[in-house]
């Protein structure tokens, strides 16, 4: 019944900014723990950044900290992901995913995450 959503990746060169949503739909977000993994060519799907339920705690995966930031728009439904400063590196397809009975703790082990999950969007970092 329920469904989440993905909007805002794109083709941006290196140092700018985007910003990624993650909205939800037939279903209230904020009991949901939220995480947005990635998934670069040849590569593992790896736990990028993770808010819990409320808003109680965030999680920043070390490649990323101080570049992105994770917050909640409960009006709207909504987890967005801030990323700044952009790198090659960067570039992946994001999803989102969320789960009423996890904590970012779960951001380590991906196969926890059985709610929902997004479509995918794309992030292309390059000159």
């Amino acid at each position: 019944q329920g469904k989440l959503v993905e909007s805002g990746g794109g083709l941006v060169q290196p140092g700018s900014s985007l910003s990624l949503s993650c909205a939800a739909s037939r279903f209230t977000l904020d009991h949901y723990a939220v995480a947005w993994f990635r998934q670069a060519p040849g590569k593992e799907r790896e736990g990028v950044s993770c808010i819990s339920s409320y808003g109680r705690s965030t999680y920043y995966a070390d490649s990323v900290k101080g570049r992105f930031n994770i917050s909640r728009d409960s009006a709207g439904n909504t987890v967005s992901l801030q990323m700044n400063s952009l790198k090659p590196e960067d570039t992946a397809v994001y999803y989102c995913a969320a789960d009423v009975g996890l904590t970012c703790d779960g951001i380590h082990y991906q196969s926890l995450w059985k709610d929902y999950w997004g479509q995918g969007t794309q992030v292309t970092v390059s000159s």
